[in-house]
């Protein structure tokens, strides 16, 4: 939060951001918006494929019927009026028709119903009707045109009718008319059900079939009579309901014809691609949102850097001011003769001594920290003392401890520890740096404790204060180079920030690591864990005796 905080008081970054995220959620919710527009079209236009093909094979099935009729009921009025019927039987045998059960003409009377002929194709001829269910159908299909022929009615446009009355006998009619429009008689046909189910149906359906659908993504038809039941299936395994449905025009009107997708509905093929689509744009987001939060994040961390660099300088500019100050004070005092005897001179003196020695060492971790950061730092390893790099930088330390009233109390400095390879010089100052750090942050307490000892295949080196402590949340990142407990008495103490960051990279450089344990108000302690390598103990290597050396500066 705080490197988001800091990035947005950064206006030029806040700026920047906003220039790359407003168009990305503009993107984003415009590609959202054309992804749903999509799936409703895709659906609508899955659905229109269907009804097209739907209409398609409709259109065959009247065609096929329509024509066919025309053709073969244009029988000629002179017929009628001569009644000569027999005569019929050479019309229908020049107009062969498929899928009719019976061709019939009938003939009305004023004097009775008149005169009723089927066409028996075996012996080319016209035969009375006999007693059937198909003369009755016939019978009652004619009825309405009986009537008007009693009553005079006069028809100005003949054309096609289709009487459907009773599904087993569907009967298409066409009214023969005189010059005066009178009624005659009719003719018609008798269709055959069976043969509009097993042929004409599968063959516009076959026929229609790749002009909608690409190869291999056949659809399944259906056929359903008026109760619903399938008359037809070009897949009868496959019972699930059709997508869309029509009824049948002209004939064959009570059924229905219905196709569905042998795989996927419209609506699932739709919501597939929607998803697809979906997927990818947010994995596109994604990728972006992750590209913009490491943006973010980087800029948020150069501002954060960037500041904690300025605390640097500042800080850096504090801490060599102060010896230098007092480097400067007492040779003034000297050099106008304040110092009236050796006892004030080798005092003095040994201020002066004591603010180089800080000086130096503030120097020496600003040099080490360049090198450190530039790659160029190389440290001289040999069999080192890890007892006596520490007395070095106890040593370096002497005058300020004791100036401060500080009680140093020492463990396991004299006990016979195995010697590490290792560089002497770099762990006596990560040991200065933190014997450094608990000076500055004791607070008032005046007690610090130094302890060496071993512990398993380690060497441990540790400093511990009774100050002020590092709340928890911060104890993971106080190692990290420039940071500084941002909160608490912690935070007033002046320092680089270079100090911890040091100590680390030079545990971590001999093969081992810095810790720290800590809790506010109850004091921290700081150690360094070293390895000792499989026989390379130069000591007899016993555990420390636990007896304590107090020292006081």
């Amino acid at each position: 939060m705080s490197r988001l905080a800091a990035l947005v008081k950064s206006r030029p970054l806040a700026l920047g951001f906003a220039a790359v995220a407003v168009p990305l959620l503009l993107v984003l919710g415009l590609q959202l918006w054309w992804l749903v527009r999509l799936h409703r079209t895709s659906i609508a236009a899955g659905r229109a494929v269907l009804t097209g093909f739907l209409d398609a094979v409709a259109t065959e099935v009247v065609y096929s019927y329509g024509p066919a009729a025309e053709r073969a009921l244009d029988v000629p009025a002179s017929l009628f009026a001569q009644d000569r019927l027999e005569k019929a039987a050479a019309h229908f045998r020049k107009r062969d028709v498929e899928g009719v059960k019976t061709l019939f003409v009938a003939r009305f009377s004023s004097e009775g119903w008149g005169t009723l002929l089927l066409y028996d194709p075996e012996s080319d001829t016209m035969r009375p009707a006999g007693a059937s269910d198909e003369t009755r159908a016939i019978t009652v299909g004619c009825a309405p045109w009986k009537l008007m022929h009693e009553r005079a009615i006069q028809l100005d446009s003949p054309r096609l009718f289709v009487e459907e009355r009773e599904s087993a006998n569907r009967i298409i009619l066409n009214p023969i008319t005189d010059a005066s429009a009178r009624i005659l008689g009719v003719a018609g046909m008798v269709l055959d059900e069976r043969w509009f189910v097993a042929r004409l149906l599968p063959g516009a359906i076959v026929a229609q079939m790749p002009k909608f659908f690409s190869e291999g993504k056949e659809a399944v038809v259906t056929l359903r009579d008026g109760t619903g039941a399938i008359r037809f299936s070009t897949d009868p395994a496959d019972d699930r309901p059709a997508e869309v449905t029509r009824p049948l025009e002209f004939v064959f009107t009570d059924m229905r014809i219905g196709v569905r997708n042998r795989d996927l509905s419209p609506e699932q093929l739709a919501r597939l691609s929607l998803g697809f689509n979906l997927t990818l744009t947010l994995a596109a987001a994604a990728l972006l949102a992750g590209g913009l939060a490491f943006l973010l994040r980087t800029a948020a961390r150069e501002v954060r850097l960037s500041e904690m660099k300025s605390d640097f300088v500042s800080n850096v500019s504090h801490e060599l001011r102060t010896p230098l100050a007092s480097i400067r004070t007492f040779g003034e005092l000297l050099r106008h003769g304040r110092a009236t005897t050796p006892e004030k001179v080798r005092e003095y003196g040994a201020y002066i001594e004591t603010e180089g020695r800080r000086l130096t060492q503030i120097v020496e971790n600003l040099l080490d920290f360049a090198r450190i950061e530039s790659g160029r730092k190389v440290y001289r390893s040999a069999p080192t003392s890890v007892a006596a790099a520490m007395r070095t930088a106890l040593g370096t330390l002497e005058s300020r401890l004791r100036d401060g009233g500080f009680e140093v109390e020492t463990r396991g400095l004299d006990e016979p520890l195995p010697e590490i390879p290792a560089d002497e010089d770099a762990l006596a100052l990560a040991f200065h740096n933190l014997l450094d750090n608990a000076v500055k942050y004791s607070g008032d307490s005046r007690w610090i404790g130094v302890g060496i000892e071993r512990r398993g295949s380690e060497i441990v080196a540790s400093v511990r204060d009774r100050g002020i402590g590092i709340p928890r949340d911060e104890q993971a990142r106080i190692f990290d180079r420039f940071h500084r407990v941002g909160t608490g008495l912690v935070h007033d103490v002046r320092g680089a920030g270079l100090g911890l960051a040091i100590v680390r990279h030079v545990a971590e450089a001999h093969g081992g690591r810095a810790t720290v344990e800590s809790a506010p108000g109850e004091g921290s302690v700081f150690a360094i864990r070293l390895p000792i390598p499989p026989g390379g103990e130069s000591g007899p290597g016993r555990e420390p005796s636990g007896e304590a050396r107090r020292e006081r500066g």
